[in-house]
């Protein structure tokens, strides 16, 4: 059964690693000789993270971005910023379930963290962005969030000093557009490069996994087979790596779809219900958990999977319904020992030097 187990363990790290290679469609392209080209440090394992023709990255670009992302005259009254919402000690995620706009209503949705999504071609839990900068425009112009058009927003910087002379730095032009506006706030998004947790030095030979980290990373890679005796919690089935495999499932959360998540941006019923599974990264940073932000702590989200899954929710991932350690087990049936495993695996992904990186706090305009 030893033999079984570092078998589960060693295609499990295969998936692990494999997504984590996969290449994009696009690279980085030449830059011109009036910008500094910005040099994104990133793990050799990795392909060249997913960067437009159109918008390549410059020291220039990152350092207008980087001061946007924290600029509250993206709102209509002055009073939050991207980085209200993703706080960098919390990985960029909010630290609660809904997140406040301008008008101090909440959102619909939990604010998802930000980790290495410079390799993600599928931003928010929906999908409805296909590149960062198309996820930037979201929230300036949502009524529950930032709540004035790109231009407004335009209008404003451009009475602002210094944004003229920064935009010129970083696209040689001082007329500021709403187009630029979105160009900075991904370029330095994309350097939101997160590769230094416990589990990314394991997989380099770096780090050594205590005895209950590698239980937990047994059971969360395993498939279970009580006929064989062999126990498992199936995770990596949808969390394959530090990255995202850009799924979209439901997880039976609800017996009646109230958000469509997926269908809402296709139209296609068979897509209701259906919201991404995020990244690994940093996760023990970033509760509350779930599209909504239903559930509070690690501990909760392994109670849900282990024993409140809906089977009758519709569109649900048949997978969730194939798993049980008992013979004939309608539920996942993990001991509390065992999730307790899983949890201590989990914390693994934590990146301290992440949440302290200093070129990514807030800076002000200069």
């Amino acid at each position: 059964m030893y033999k079984l187990k570092l078998a589960g363990l060693s295609s499990a790290l295969l998936l692990f690693i494999n997504v984590a290679c996969q290449r994009p469609d696009e690279e980085v392209t030449a830059i011109t000789t009036e910008q500094t080209p910005y040099v994104l440090s990133f793990p050799a394992n990795l392909a060249p993270p997913i960067i437009p023709a159109d918008n390549p990255l410059t020291e220039e670009g990152v350092k207008l971005g980087r001061v946007l992302f924290y600029e509250k005259k993206l709102s209509a009254k002055n009073n939050v910023s991207c980085g209200s919402c993703h706080m960098q000690k919390f990985a960029f995620a909010s630290g609660t379930a809904l997140s406040k706009g301008t008008d101090g209503q909440d959102g619909t949705r939990n604010t998802m963290h930000l980790a290495n999504i410079a390799w993600d071609n599928h931003l928010t839990w929906d999908g409805h962005a296909p590149n960062l900068e198309e996820q930037a425009r979201i929230p300036i112009s949502h009524r529950l969030e930032m709540n004035q058009t790109l231009e407004q927003a335009a209008t404003k910087l451009q009475q602002t000093e210094p944004y003229p002379r920064l935009f010129q730095a970083a696209f040689k032009s001082a007329v500021i557009t709403p187009d630029n506006i979105v160009k900075a706030i991904a370029q330095f998004e994309r350097t939101l490069v997160s590769a230094n947790s416990k589990f990314d030095r394991f997989l380099k030979s770096e780090a050594t996994l205590t005895a209950e980290e590698m239980e937990g990373l047994l059971l969360f890679s395993t498939k279970p087979n009580p006929a064989q005796g062999i126990r498992g919690a199936n995770c990596v089935t949808c969390h394959t790596g530090t990255l995202t495999d850009h799924k979209f499932i439901n997880i039976g959360l609800d017996d009646k779809i109230i958000d469509k998540g997926l269908g809402g941006v296709t139209g296609m019923a068979a897509d209701d219900g259906k919201f991404k599974v995020p990244s690994m990264q940093n996760i023990a940073l970033t509760a509350p958990y779930m599209h909504d932000g239903r559930l509070k702590t690690l501990e909760e989200v392994l109670d849900y999977y282990n024993e409140h899954i809906v089977a009758s929710s519709p569109n649900i991932d048949s997978e969730l319904l194939q798993n049980s350690n008992e013979i004939n087990g309608k539920t996942l049936m993990l001991t509390p020992k065992e999730k307790a495993k899983i949890i201590k695996f989990l914390q693994t992904f934590t990146d301290s030097t992440f949440i302290n990186n200093k070129n990514f706090s807030e800076i002000a305009p200069k």
